[in-house]
């Protein structure tokens, strides 16, 4: 069916803060606490250095989960904005220490602090910690508390600390930070990397032992940031839920493979049902029966993230365009929509290559995909990162949940709740089936779609 226009309108009044939202927030650090004894209230906050760090700053605070910081200005709303689903109920009252600080760095788009710095990170510390760390990277290219609501709340609540970094380069232009080809991913990997090193290191400085478990935890491009480490250091980490994560691979699929498709075509599709432009849609990795969200993703997501990330790998394809040119029709000179992957040159190939996947995990890995994802549709993504898990002979390590009618947006179930379902209550009880698989020995669930419920409350349970 194609989208009508009031349908269309309803898109773009979500689209406001749904992608990649970024804002300022001047936070506010509360006096160096005194050293207390061991376990009371904040204790040891005067001890925290955070190794390699620039700039910290920390503060005591009677609830480090969004409830508490969201009035005491510690953390950026629009960070998060658009990532769940209205009604989802969150754990408060979590007493603790948050660190804010970032490292040294050269590009300087992330606002937040008014600090104007990149490399920002965040540390939460609970009162009463259970042992667990919990490291996250941004989802698109937000800052550093685009997590808060969706991750950092509920591991908080479970007694773990959680710390999240903005992959080093934030915003529409991330790729503009003087890098070569590929160069903002790959510091992506090199921050998460450093952020889970000094956590370590701080917890230590607080409790007087380092973590006993530590776990990745992210959705989209946070999710291929814990693919990436428990492919590349495996040893900082005992497990990873990966929600939705983005696949770079260089002979394909990737973004650029698929996403030129879907701007080619989509326009012609929309203006008159064009059959045969519907059907190269669908080829290229699109779900049939997600034509649907085609409209809002084609308005807010396909356009902006192939401009920006072939940006990113393949800055000469428009000259001295940054990032081309918005909306452009096919036949446009050096146009997205006309985009051909497979013939640009070695060097593309090569600067994505520096940033793939191979599917060599190793610790164990649980896998949550929406099976109405049109950002990174599964047959793109998840289902090729699963087999190259497989053919890597890892597939010990991993699961695969594909979750009926969940796509990459939570915020849009508010338009659709009779076709969509939230993901983000799949992601929690996937990482509560990961620890139980690395704390206790507990298998998990085999590889499967989980159908959507006849009833119940979607919003915030999903048994697995």
């Amino acid at each position: 069916m194609r989208p009508t226009t009031t349908s269309r309108r309803r898109y773009a009044a979500l689209a406001t803060s749904a992608a990649l939202a970024l804002g300022t927030a001047l936070l506010t650090a509360g006096p160096a606490a005194a050293d207390k004894p061991q376990g009371a209230h904040c204790a040891r906050e005067s001890k925290i250095r955070v190794p390699g760090a620039e700039v910290q700053k920390t503060a005591c605070l009677e609830d480090l989960t969004t409830a508490g910081t969201l009035k005491t200005g510690h953390t950026n709303q629009s960070d998060w904005a658009g990532l769940n689903a209205p009604g989802t109920v969150n754990p408060t009252g979590v007493p603790g220490i948050q660190v804010d600080g970032y490292f040294p760095d050269t590009s300087t788009s992330n606002t937040n602090n008014g600090w104007n710095h990149d490399s920002q990170f965040v540390l939460r510390i609970p009162d009463h910690w259970n042992g667990g760390l919990v490291v996250s990277g941004s989802p698109g290219n937000r800052a550093q508390y685009a997590n808060d609501f969706i991750i950092s709340d509920f591991v908080l609540a479970k007694g773990y600390a959680f710390a999240a970094t903005d992959k080093g380069n934030v915003g529409l232009k991330f790729h503009d930070d003087g890098s070569s080809p590929g160069g903002s991913v790959r510091e992506w990997n090199s921050r998460v990397t450093q952020l889970t090193i000094a956590s370590k290191k701080v917890l230590k400085q607080v409790y007087a032992k380092a973590p006993a478990k530590t776990f990745m935890f992210g959705i989209s491009n946070g999710g291929y940031l814990t693919r990436w480490q428990l492919e590349n250091r495996p040893d900082l980490y005992d497990g990873g839920l990966d929600w939705e994560g983005t696949l770079f691979r260089a002979d394909g699929p990737n973004l650029f493979t698929y996403l030129p498709t879907a701007l080619k075509n989509y326009p012609a599709y929309a203006a008159t049902g064009d059959q045969a432009a519907h059907d190269a849609m669908i080829a290229a990795g699109f779900v049939p029966g997600s034509e649907f969200l085609w409209p809002f993703h084609y308005s807010v997501y396909w356009d902006l993230t192939q401009r920006i990330y072939r940006e990113e790998f393949d800055p000469s394809y428009d000259g001295d365009l940054k990032a081309g040119t918005p909306f452009c029709a096919s036949g446009t000179p050096a146009c997205d929509a006309d985009y051909d992957y497979a013939s640009r040159p070695q060097s593309v190939k090569d600067s994505v290559a520096s940033v793939q996947l191979t599917g060599k995990v190793g610790k164990p890995l649980i896998t949550v995909q929406g099976s109405l994802d049109t950002l990174l549709p599964p047959r793109t993504d998840a289902d090729v990162y699963d087999r190259l898990i497989d053919s890597a002979g890892r597939g010990a390590l991993h699961r695969y949940y594909t979750i009926t009618d969940g796509t990459h947006t939570d915020g849009l179930y508010a338009a659709f709740p009779d076709r969509l379902r939230p993901l983000l209550p799949c992601a929690r009880s996937g990482f509560d089936a990961l620890t139980a698989w690395v704390d206790r020995g507990v298998q998990p669930p085999a590889d499967q779609t989980f159908p959507r419920p006849a009833s119940g409350d979607v919003v915030n349970t999903c048994p697995l």
